[in-house]
């Protein structure tokens, strides 16, 4: 049977399975293959709403993961404490991760749900796996999820994985408590800010690897999870779903050292790229810790070769030129200009051409700049022709501006 096909087998399963009206609501029974999932090394929660699997298991602070040890995330998030910045936790949190049936839309159910708590001498995990459709409001209750106060922290979760959840606990509304809002602590997006431009992929697998020191060894593509579920309830062997829950273990796993590497980073404890620390020097700036910002991005200028510095100098020109210090400020979109790319570099020569003409007193280099900024419009082959000629237009007007200051630049063109 081809891909394309157990997925139409699976949506029409779900869609049998659909959850009763509240007058039609009843325990649905258990699947026959209990034992033979028992056997395997799942043990069954029954409650009001029917049954479920669940897989339980402890990590000890000292247990390796890739380059780190799972208890580093302590140490992190001690020595970040002080620090104001949002990826810093203010509250315990609790790491969670989903496999779902599919993407998108009410049909989609999630028949995994992984989560892994936080405790004074590890991390305990336990995986909640569907019994079958139709014990979908079963595995929901059993999870922590409408219980907990926690943040939670996954990877993607905010977006996909979070409001999967609540759909489905909107689904069971008649039956299941409420879903709290919880705290959201989205590593996707602290990747996105920490690694741009210094990663090949933010797909987690890839962070693993370039970042985390974690190879995977036989694991189970994603896309494929909602097949194997689907066959396993349809075989009631499972043996390939087991290789499912390992992927969302190594998920979990995954996240504890990249939330305390990420920590490390903002504590500036670790050695990376000058690309890495400008971004977090930026990210500092964006959630107006601007001293701290401002030093970071300094540091980086100071110990890195001047090859790998623009970017950091072109941001410092920003923060230079908000605090009054205008010569600094020339200095960094200078040092910056030789290696930024389009959009920056016509940005630096307009900064420059402001700090020349308002704050600096030098009319002719601030005409330098716009004829150099003019020049970049003009061979721009990424902007459009509407845009392109309004900025030609902005440009040209700053132009004839600063001519009128230079008449002696005026008289020689």
């Amino acid at each position: 049977m081809s891909y394309e096909q157990k997925m139409m087998a699976m949506k029409k399963m779900l869609k049998k399975a659909a959850p009763p009206s509240p007058k039609q609501a009843r325990k649905p029974s258990a699947p026959p293959y209990v034992k033979q999932w028992q056997q395997a090394g799942l043990d069954v929660i029954e409650n009001d709403f029917g049954v479920c699997f669940v897989r339980e298991c402890f990590y000890p602070n000292d247990y390796e993961h890739g380059d780190a040890t799972l208890g580093d995330f302590h140490r992190a998030v001690q020595q970040t404490a002080s620090l104001a910045h949002p990826l810093v936790p203010t509250q315990p949190v609790m790491f969670f991760d989903t496999e779902t049936t599919g993407l998108k839309g009410v049909g989609t159910q999630i028949f995994l749900l992984g989560e892994l708590a936080v405790e004074p001498s590890g991390f305990r995990l336990k995986q909640y796996v569907q019994a079958d459709p139709a014990n979908e409001a079963a595995m929901l209750y059993a999870s922590s999820m409408w219980q907990g106060q926690e943040a939670v922290v996954s990877y993607n979760g905010k977006s996909f994985d979070w409001p999967q959840l609540t759909t489905r606990f909107t689904m069971h509304r008649e039956q299941l408590p409420l879903l709290p809002e919880r705290t959201q602590i989205d590593l996707l997006h602290a990747t996105r800010r920490i690694w741009k431009e210094d990663v090949t992929s933010m797909k987690l697998t890839a962070i693993e690897q370039q970042k985390l020191g974690f190879y995977r060894q036989g694991d189970i593509p994603g896309f494929l999870a909602p097949i194997i579920y689907a066959d396993a309830v349809k075989s009631g062997n499972p043996e390939t779903l087991l290789k499912v829950l390992m992927h969302n273990e190594w998920d979990l796993l995954s996240l504890v050292t990249l939330y305390a590497k990420a920590l490390d980073l903002l504590a500036l404890q670790l050695k990376e790229s000058a690309r890495t620390y400008t971004n977090i020097g930026k990210w500092y700036g964006d959630v107006k810790a601007r001293e701290t910002s401002r030093a970071v991005l300094t540091r980086v200028t100071e110990h890195y070769d001047v090859t790998e510095t623009h970017a950091a100098h072109y941001a410092l020109g920003f923060h230079h030129k908000r605090i009054g210090a205008y010569e600094r400020a020339r200095d960094d979109f200078l040092k910056a200009l030789p290696q930024l790319k389009e959009v920056e570099r016509l940005r630096a020569h307009e900064q420059l051409a402001m700090l020349y003409e308002h704050q600096l007193g030098d009319v002719a280099s601030a005409l330098a700049h716009c004829e150099a900024g003019l020049r970049i419009i003009e061979a721009s082959t990424r902007l459009q022709q509407a845009t392109k000629a309004r900025r030609l237009a902005q440009w040209h007007k700053r132009k004839l501006r600063l001519l009128s200051k230079h008449p002696q630049k005026d008289a020689d063109t």
